[in-house]
């Protein structure tokens, strides 16, 4: 699929980004793809190509952009257990400075970048999110609602917190269809329970599952956590909740 290198304009500085696009132009419904905290990469650009191969416009941006452009930190190829603690050391100071006020922030600037692009077409938009991301997606869709008609979470972290302003407590006027996909070690069975009341609450239509035998990161084809039968599973859930909530 083809991809390009963007410039998002956000309050603090253009924020880098790459977009993927079905073949033979046209317009499709757009999608914001949020990473993971390993930060935008070619494991998350393929991500977004093999999703745009199924007819939507994909943009990845990179979330740490206040600190430089992708990759932010510097990564091996492969993200193997052995490295993973001293890679995330430098993360996350960049996970710690990325506040609720800046993700919103970046938010607003994200959908009005994405549903601008001539290649977009009109109506609301799906947010997809990985590990950070997810709350990241669940946080977009809360404060937009209208705009978003589909949020889905993949291995998620920090949906469930003791803040004020957890992801959970923002749902209240969504109106997006929600999945998430956990791995097994991702959430407590009371903090699942927990995000399935607040969106039920919220007259949301949702789905929460644990995906068996995975550990957190499961989609990523450059960590040690990847489960290739699981990331199937998840491509399994992702294209139909997109195909119910937009029109390719």
């Amino acid at each position: 699929m083809p991809t390009t290198t963007l410039k998002i304009p956000t309050a603090d500085g253009g924020a880098d980004a790459v977009a993927a696009s079905p073949e033979g132009g046209g317009r499709h419904p757009g999608v914001l793809l949020y990473m993971d905290a390993f930060g935008l990469r070619p494991a998350l650009e393929r991500m977004a190509e093999e999703l745009a191969g199924h007819g939507y416009y994909v943009l990845v941006p990179n979330v740490f952009h206040r600190h430089g452009p992708a990759p932010v930190v510097d990564l091996p190829p492969h993200i193997g257990n052995d490295v993973r603690p001293a890679v995330f050391a430098g993360i996350l100071p960049l996970m710690e400075a990325h506040t609720p006020a800046r993700a919103e922030g970046d938010a607003a600037a994200y959908l009005d970048f994405l549903t601008a692009r001539p290649e977009v077409a009109a109506g609301p938009v799906a947010v997809v999110g990985y590990c950070m991301g997810a709350a990241l997606a669940l946080r977009t869709a809360a404060a937009h609602p209208g705009r978003v008609a589909a949020v889905a979470g993949f291995h998620p972290a920090a949906l469930v917190t003791d803040a004020p302003d957890s992801p959970h407590r923002l749902v209240g006027d969504m109106d997006a269809e929600v999945y998430f996909g956990l791995a097994e070690n991702d959430m407590t069975p009371e903090a699942a329970e927990e995000l399935g009341r607040a969106l039920d609450a919220a007259g949301v239509t949702r789905s929460i599952e644990v995906y068996p035998g995975t550990v957190h990161g499961f989609t990523m084809s450059d960590t040690d956590a990847f489960d290739a039968s699981a990331r199937e599973r998840h491509w399994d859930r992702l294209l139909p909740l997109l195909a119910r909530n937009l029109t390719v």
